[in-house]
């Protein structure tokens, strides 16, 4: 299994002039399973190298198991540090492709057109793809074959409002997924408590609605490769 791995470039929360950029979290449980399941992992980046991790997601009370293995992982410090340029990845080289959230991804790769260029491809040549908590939003502008937008008429999920509000970000945040994948005409789901752990498959589209999710939607994107 191939998989590529696409994180964001933008490090800075809107004009606040606080820094963001991934989580941590939606990065490492995602890459575990699949570096665990035997998978080769690609990662890249609108602007190449390392891409910003959003500090907050660094802090104790947001470390797990996963980050901790990660913070020993030489190898895998070295590939977050090194991450291709998006514009040079191609669909066909893979098999899947996996975005981690963060607040970075509404800035960049929600916008950037290399990266619908790739869901577009992913999807046209029916390989899954995948994104977590904020990353859904990246799936907005992108439309499918039929001229339609990739979400419509789809079950979808993201970080929802309440929890964006529990962050206290609405105000700061250039889309909400939310109301964005309903706008979209996206059938958007979510867990019954805010930051539980929501995850779902349609199709090829596959998400999950916060960091809690992160590992256990890497797994659906496995088990659609392997199912």
């Amino acid at each position: 299994m191939k998989i590529l791995m696409v994180l964001t470039s933008h490090d800075r929360m809107g004009d606040t002039g606080n820094p963001t950029g991934f989580w941590l979290e939606e990065f490492v449980a995602p890459y575990y399973v699949f570096k665990d399941a035997g998978a080769d992992v690609t990662l890249a980046s609108p602007k190449g190298g390392q891409p910003p991790v959003d500090p907050t997601s660094t802090q104790p009370d947001a470390l797990t198991e996963e980050t901790r293995r990660f913070d020993g992982d030489d190898e895998a410090k070295a590939q977050l540090a090194n991450t291709h340029p998006l514009d040079t990845m191609r669909a066909d080289d893979f098999d899947a492709v996996f975005y981690p959230g963060g607040h970075g991804p509404l800035w960049d790769l929600t916008e950037d057109r290399h990266s619908q260029q790739l869901i577009h491809d992913f999807l046209a040549a029916r390989k899954p793809v995948a994104a977590v908590c904020h990353a859904p939003a990246v799936l907005v502008h992108v439309q499918g074959v039929d001229g339609q937008s990739v979400v419509k008429g789809h079950r979808v999920t993201g970080f929802s409002n309440s929890e964006e509000e529990a962050v206290g970000l609405t105000g700061v945040v250039p889309l909400l997924v939310e109301d964005a994948l309903k706008g979209k005409g996206g059938h958007y789901e979510r867990s019954t408590t805010d930051f539980e752990a929501f995850q779902l498959r349609d199709g090829l589209l596959i998400t999950g609605q916060n960091p809690a999710s992160s590992a256990p939607t890497a797994k659906l994107l496995l088990s659609a490769l392997t199912g």
